[in-house]
């Protein structure tokens, strides 16, 4: 079992049968930039409304040009907390972590321990996916009724950061509509576990985060 310590949380939300989102773009600096960064942590209900997806984007801010030699961190685990009933303690935990080509998936699965250290859940369910290579047709995977996919995507965030600024300064009263995405033509490397709403426990709602954890 290998124990690691979280680099960087976000912020807790609350899902139901409706889409929610954190973000966390660029105003990061101990992460900015690196492979520990997650800029955005999105959960929805599925197409099939039996299911939950959850969504880890990191590395945000990639050109087209640097996109295709960006990869996940073997030195970082990518946990995402699920706490079904409402202490703000997760109960089970989904981990993904790369290794020569692949992400592999543990859980979702009781941890060993909660907070900021983890460990590794090496004896729960295991699954993974090939890691899709940039320009490379999406390559997903489905075992023990749930589905996976790792990789580049478009930066799928939107924020009209110049108009942000021009509020604040004084300049101007609301954001434009349409506005201007300061993202386009971005990419980020993104975690995607689609799960069976039987397999986190709860009814209705429940409080989900995610973490990006370094081995020690």
């Amino acid at each position: 079992m290998k124990r690691v310590t979280t680099i960087l949380g976000i912020s807790i939300v609350l899902i139901g049968s409706f889409f929610l989102i954190a973000a966390d773009h660029i105003d990061a600096p101990a992460v900015q930039g690196t492979t520990s960064d997650i800029t955005d942590f999105y959960a929805f209900q599925g197409a099939d409304t039996n299911t939950i997806a959850f969504v880890v984007n990191t590395q945000g801010l990639l050109s087209p040009t640097a996109t295709a030699g960006a990869t996940f961190n073997e030195n970082t685990l990518i946990e995402i907390n699920i706490d079904n009933t409402g202490d703000n303690v997760e109960d089970l935990v989904i981990q993904a972590i790369p290794r020569d080509g692949k992400m592999y998936f543990f859980g979702p699965t009781a941890p060993s321990t909660t907070g900021l250290n983890s460990v590794i859940e090496t004896s729960a369910t295991t699954s993974s996916v090939d890691i899709t290579a940039y320009g490379n047709t999406a390559i997903t995977a489905n075992n023990n009724s749930m589905k996976f996919f790792a990789g580049p995507r478009d930066d799928p965030f939107f924020m009209d950061f110049a108009q942000y600024g021009e509020i604040i300064a004084g300049n101007a009263t609301s954001f434009n509509d349409p506005g201007t995405d300061t993202f386009a033509g971005s990419n980020v490397l993104s975690i995607v576990v689609e799960v069976p709403k039987s397999q986190i426990g709860g009814s209705g709602t429940i409080n989900v985060w995610a973490e990006a954890k370094g081995k020690q």
